[in-house]
């Protein structure tokens, strides 16, 4: 169960399939339950699984600061394809245990009970009454380049387009020919300014350094 193995191909491959729609182990954030997946890799993914490299490389930037990193580590098996069904059917059966199908013999419900829905209430009504904030959004043109005419341009694109970052919506893209046979990806995003900075992706493209030689900024334009 979980990711089994990662230190072989088969455990490396379920691992980048895990986070084929996920940019972490758990929740949104770096934390130590990627730091106990990171720790059980010899080394770095192949390149063929860019799900898995994009995460490794991203991780690795948080070497120095792994202790500080929120949460509890828990045993490598917790973690994975497993470990998510199984809280999934843990929050199930604490549902299912708070909901009584045949009723209560006391009709009145109890004063605790009365507070806590009033509560829960009030707090519902609250955060419906807030206005949405306004969020500054740019609109970015990525030209990234490869290191020669015999970069998989498919590879490449596919390899960009696993980064995934709360805050990054990718577009529509082209293949532009610079000379010489090398044609460069020209791939349109949108992003949160809050979220996701041009240093950032730079960082999280050319770690694909097996198709991508360099990232330039082609244009930058505020919505």
């Amino acid at each position: 169960m979980g990711f089994g193995d990662l230190k072989t191909p088969a455990g490396l491959k379920v691992l980048n399939d895990f986070l084929a729609d996920k940019s972490y182990i758990e929740g949104f954030v770096p934390s130590q339950a990627d730091v106990v997946v990171f720790e059980a890799l010899s080394a770095a993914p192949p390149a063929d699984l860019c799900h898995a490299l994009r995460w490794y490389n991203h991780i690795k930037s948080y070497q120095s600061e792994k202790l500080s990193l929120p949460g509890v580590k828990k045993a490598l098996g917790q973690y994975g394809p497993a470990g998510v069904e199984d809280t999934t059917s843990a929050d199930s059966k604490d549902d299912d245990d708070d909901i009584d199908l045949f009723g209560s013999d006391d009709d009145e419900e109890s004063e605790e009970a009365k507070r806590l829905k009033e509560e829960r209430l009030a707090a519902y009504n609250a955060k419906k009454a807030k206005k949405p904030a306004l969020i500054a959004k740019s609109s970015i043109l990525l030209d990234v380049k490869p290191w020669d005419d015999e970069t998989d341009m498919t590879k490449l694109e596919e390899c960009v387009r696993s980064i995934q970052m709360d805050g990054l919506l990718w577009g529509s893209s082209k293949l532009v020919p610079v000379g010489y046979g090398i044609k460069k990806l020209q791939i349109q995003c949108v992003v949160e300014d809050d979220k996701v900075g041009v240093d950032q992706l730079e960082e999280e493209i050319t770690a694909f350094e097996d198709y991508v030689q360099s990232m330039d900024v082609a244009a930058f334009n505020k919505i």
